[in-house]
């Protein structure tokens, strides 16, 4: 038995030294593909990693003209800013109603983004999936991908078009229609502006997300549809029992992904849609930033409510992710 141990050692430790060899000799195989993530890794690192040291001006009472040793270090004083600022005139804290309701508007204008175009996504995707006559699917494809293409300058300008009050595509076929006497201020009545921010998101990205889980259908065995079709399944209890269950870790993954993004409302729309009229529920958090930031040159303000929003992004990452852990479900990390 000793010498059965003995002779079984060094087999094991040649063994060991192999696999290192291997995965020496896989990279060096692959040292065409390293090269070519070499501009992506330093892209990542001079745009991403870089510019982190700007976060220093939360922490400091910036002056653009001070040198960096020269600047005057103020703790959190800023993020308290956020929520309560100083009046002077009353000579207390006041709760900072601007940037509450950016963040209130931000978080609103992101859910029914994401909702909306979660359903709307794993529907098509479903339909398409379905779709037997394959000249349909791709012209349904084609046409839902399109609008992903435009750059969302581009989209504002459509839809400030299409809602206008004077000729108004919208209002013309409503009135056509009968369905309204005179034309709606779509662009200037608070309680429409949430939702068209929603529906802009689901026609221009719908056909976009919806890649992601025709690519998860694919990956379904055949022979479970063949298998329910045998047992007289129909089309719905198909899509209900095999194609969602099938695409669910999917669904679970992208869901994790989305609540990183939560205060990542678009920018663009609610700038250039926006208006005097609407400003209160328009102005999202990086309105704000940008405000404080360029316009009131108060850099330290406009900081901190970029690390507070990526702060809360990075929190709510990190739980959806445990929550998926704790429900047995798919998970990112």
């Amino acid at each position: 038995m000793k010498n059965k141990k003995t002779e079984a050692a060094p087999a094991t430790t040649e063994t060991a030294l192999t696999n290192k060899v291997s995965k020496w000799q896989k990279l060096g195989k692959q040292k065409m593909l390293i090269l070519m993530s070499v501009p992506f890794v330093l892209y990542v690192i001079l745009f991403r990693y870089i510019p982190l040291w700007g976060w220093t001006m939360a922490f400091q009472s910036y002056k653009p003209n001070v040198k960096f040793s020269d600047q005057a270090w103020v703790g959190f004083k800023w993020f308290k800013e956020l929520f309560k600022s100083y009046n002077a005139s009353t000579d207390e804290y006041i709760w900072n109603l601007e940037f509450l309701r950016s963040l209130r508007n931000t978080v609103g204008m992101s859910l029914i983004s994401t909702a909306l175009g979660y359903i709307t996504a794993i529907v098509l995707a479903v339909f398409l999936n379905e779709v037997r006559v394959i000249g349909i699917k791709r012209f349904v494809q084609t046409v839902s991908y399109l609008p992903h293409f435009l750059s969302w300058v581009i989209v504002t300008g459509l839809v400030a078009n299409v809602l206008s009050v004077e000729g108004g595509t919208l209002n013309n076929i409503l009135q056509g229609l009968h369905l309204i006497k005179k034309p709606i201020q779509w662009l200037s009545t608070p309680k429409y502006f949430w939702h068209i921010i929603g529906w802009t998101y689901v026609w221009k990205e719908v056909g976009w997300n919806t890649i992601v889980y025709l690519g998860a259908m694919t990956a379904i065995d055949p022979c479970l549809y063949e298998a329910a079709q045998i047992d007289g399944c129909g089309r719905l209890r198909k899509i209900w029992h095999i194609t969602l269950p099938g695409i669910k870790p999917t669904i679970v993954i992208m869901l994790i992904m989305s609540a990183g993004h939560i205060l990542d409302a678009n920018f663009e729309m609610p700038f250039f849609l926006k208006n005097g009229l609407i400003q209160d529920v328009a102005n999202t958090i990086d309105i704000y930033v940008l405000k404080f930031g360029f316009n009131l040159f108060n850099f330290s303000l406009a900081t901190a409510a970029g690390m507070f929003k990526n702060a809360v992004n990075i929190i709510l990452l990190l739980f959806a992710n445990w929550l998926a852990k704790r429900s047995g479900e798919e998970r990112l990390i």
